[in-house]
This record gives C-alpha cells, structure tokens and sequence, in this order.
C-alpha cells in the first residue's frame, strides 16, 4: 500500500460540551494521511484535490459548530422542541442550548477526544474519496504554545457565514505587551479570567439573574441568516461585553480593560482566534 500525507491541512474552530467544564472552545490543527493502490497518474491521490474535497468536508463537518457527545448520561432532548437539549453539569447547573441542526455535530461517545472526532471524519471522507483509496488516518491536535492561552465560546449573529452560531469557539493564545515588554504576568491573568467563557454581547441577552436550585442563569437569543438560536447558561461561566464579540472587538476590550487598570502605562494586546490569526490593539 502506499501512503500520502498532508500536515497543517487545516485547523476547526469549534466548541464542544464537557460535564465539568461546560463549554469548551477549541482549536484543532489537522494531519492527514491516505492509503492505497496508486490510481493512473501514480498518484494515491492528486494534491490539488486536497483542499478542494478533504479540507472541504473537514470544514463543513465540524468547523465552527458545537460538538455534542450524545452518549453522556447528563444529556437529554426536549420533548417539545426537538431543537432544543439540556446538558446537566457535574456541579448541578445546566446549558440549554437551540439551534438548527446544521449547527452541531452528534457523537455516538460520552465524551469529547481528538480520536472520536477523527473517527467521524475518517469515515465520511472514505466513502467519498475514490476507491483506489482505502484508508484515511486524520490526526487532531492543539498547537503548542509558548505562555498563556484561554478557551473561549461566542456567536456572531451579524456574520454571514458560520461564526453566527450561537456556540462555536477557540483555543487562543494572547500576547500583552506593557510599555514595550511583554508582560508574561498581566497575559495569564487574562487567561484565568477567561479559562473556559462563553463570551456574550449585551445585545444579544433576553433574560439573566434567573434563580434556579441557587444558581443565576442568563439566557442569550438571536435571529441570523442560518435560523433561530438560543443558550442558557450560568451566569458564573459568562463574561460580558457592550459590543460584538468578534477578535476586533475582543482586543479592543482587553487593551481598554489594561489601560484603566494601568493608565500611566502604554499597551498593545495580541489576542488570536484560534491557530495564527487574531486582532492587536493598543492603548
């Protein structure tokens, strides 16, 4: 048999549901590798069709939507509105979350792993790639990264494209730099602050301090181009912001936030979304 490899393919932004922690953005950067009989060209397959059919169905798949672990005892459907799931939390507390279906992405596990993403993929991409192909291996992994990094979920409701889901997310690094000097102390102070958030415009809320069993809850809705969406959440997992919550907005807000906190100090702030893009910001 032989074997063709693309690394660094692509990267899925995408959120996903975990008992303890809630929401979860994440970052994945894509490895793959085809097997098979070489086809007339002596090729296993043509590079040039990479992009155009793998890193498309990879990107369609799961990039940008919420990825759901149907088999974790702690999810139910709503019976009513079959749109609509409830995901209970170790701690008591719970995520309610509405969207149309194009949104997420179902698993048959209980839990949320690189492998089990990459098995659903493995399998899709098989039965449309052509049959001198016999196997495909995808490796998922977070990139490395040297100092501070946070978890992150948001939706965009005034994107035209996929960032209109309610809960899609990132796994970002940040760079703070304080009067030219990186601040390694102020980048994971950040960092905590945000460790596993669901980033919400103020926009975007139609109820919040809603008491349920002694935890406040706070409930986001919008309409978009994709449908209707909804997310109910503890207030302790929310950070709030007065504008939109795009990676513009964001560094914006964390420069602002640095520089009424040290306002005789000049600021920048790198913040990215996801692996090797983002937004800077001084102050």
């Amino acid at each position: 048999m032989n074997h063709l490899f693309v690394d660094n393919l692509t990267v899925i932004d995408f959120a996903y549901l975990d008992p303890a922690r809630g929401l979860v953005g994440e970052s994945w950067i894509t490895d793959v590798v085809l097997g098979g009989e070489l086809d007339d060209q002596g090729m296993v397959f043509d590079f040039s069709n990479v992009k155009r059919t793998i890193k498309r169905i990879i990107d369609e798949r799961v990039d940008h939507r919420l990825v759901i672990p149907r088999g974790y005892d702690g999810f139910s459907w709503h019976q009513d509105t079959p749109d609509t799931f409830t995901w209970n939390l170790s701690d008591g507390s719970h995520i309610i979350h509405r969207s149309p279906d194009e949104a997420v992405v179902w698993l048959s596990s209980d839990r949320v792993t690189p492998s089990a993403v990459a098995a659903l993929l493995e399998r899709e991409l098989l039965a449309v790639l052509p049959g001198n192909v016999s196997s495909v291996q995808i490796n998922l992994r977070e990139e490395v990264i040297d100092g501070a990094h946070y978890h992150y979920v948001h939706g965009l409701k005034k994107h035209l494209g996929n960032c209109q889901r309610i809960a899609h997310g990132h796994r970002s690094p940040i760079r703070i730099d304080r009067n030219g000097k990186r601040d390694e102390e102020l980048e994971h102070s950040w960092a905590e602050l945000w460790q596993d958030i669901y980033v919400g415009s103020e926009e975007d809320v139609v109820r919040r301090h809603v008491e349920e069993n002694g935890v406040a809850y706070i409930t986001f809705e919008y309409e978009a181009n994709q449908g209707e969406f909804s997310l109910t959440l503890p207030e302790k997992r929310v950070y709030m912001m007065d504008t939109d919550t795009t990676v513009e907005f964001i560094a914006t807000h964390i420069a602002d936030e640095l520089k009424a906190q040290h306002p005789s100090d000049t600021i920048l702030v790198k913040a990215y979304e996801g692996v090797g893009k983002g937004a800077i910001a001084s102050r």
